[in-house]
């Protein structure tokens, strides 16, 4: 490659970042609206466009002979994702614990986020589209961010920046939940937005650390079910 190809290049990857975080960004401004809560527009609005981008990436990926490596099993990736996911959890719960415990002012940035998830019961009785859209999802996320975001920026910011900044930009993408999740008169609401980018630093660091996907996919599957389905930071588990 000449030089004078490299910025065009970038600049290309760039705009497709951008792209990627506007998108997203839309939809989870949209998605996470308080008419929406714990409706099947919710979980459409946010996870349609990740999907449908990653579909896009995969196929690159595929054309350029990544797919296969990134979702490659291998023995051990349960018990790595089981360690992540834990660790991710008890962050979160000590976050929960510490900024947001209950009686704070801060509490009801929880409360939001679960009233727009959606009654327990109902999450209860639909077990098994819920476990199949949150996988579905996991693999979205980590094939479009971790895959191609970070893989798009490595050319001009090198493995270890672009795992960074790829974690930004993922957390960036979370912003408009700050807004939409805000109770009338009150301060913005960062919970999402902060819990991306801790899981954007995690994952991002497991795909590089062992130059796949499947071990991020599985530890970002599991978190999501506990988090929503077993061990929620707020109210009794489910099922109680």
């Amino acid at each position: 490659m000449h030089a004078s190809q490299a910025p065009a290049g970038f600049g290309i990857a760039a705009a497709a970042v951008a792209a990627i975080v506007v998108v997203v960004g839309i939809a989870t401004g949209l998605g996470f609206q308080p008419e929406r809560s714990g409706t099947f527009a919710f979980w459409a609005i946010v996870g349609a466009p990740t999907l449908a981008l990653a579909a896009i990436a995969a196929w690159r990926a595929h054309r350029e002979g990544d797919l296969g490596e990134w979702l490659k099993p291998r023995w051990g990736d349960f018990s790595r994702a089981f360690v992540a996911a834990g660790a991710l959890y008890a962050g979160a719960w000590g976050f929960a614990r510490v900024f947001a415990k209950t009686g704070s002012p801060r509490e009801i940035w929880l409360v939001s986020l679960y009233a727009q998830l959606g009654d327990p019961r109902i999450l209860q009785r639909n077990a098994i589209f819920v476990g199949a859209g949150i996988v579905a999802l996991a693999i979205a996320e980590e094939v479009l961010w971790r895959g191609a975001v970070t893989r798009l920026l490595e050319e001009k910011l090198g493995s270890r920046r672009a795992t960074v900044a790829s974690a930004i930009l993922y957390a960036v993408a979370h912003l408009p939940t700050m807004w939409a999740l805000r109770v009338p008169n009150g301060p913005l609401n960062p919970l999402v937005a902060i819990a991306a980018l801790g899981a954007g630093l995690l994952f991002g660091g497991m795909a590089r650390a062992f130059g796949r996907l499947a071990p991020g996919i599985i530890a970002h599957a599991l978190f999501d079910w506990v988090v929503v389905m077993m061990f929620p930071l707020w109210g009794l588990p489910r099922g109680f």
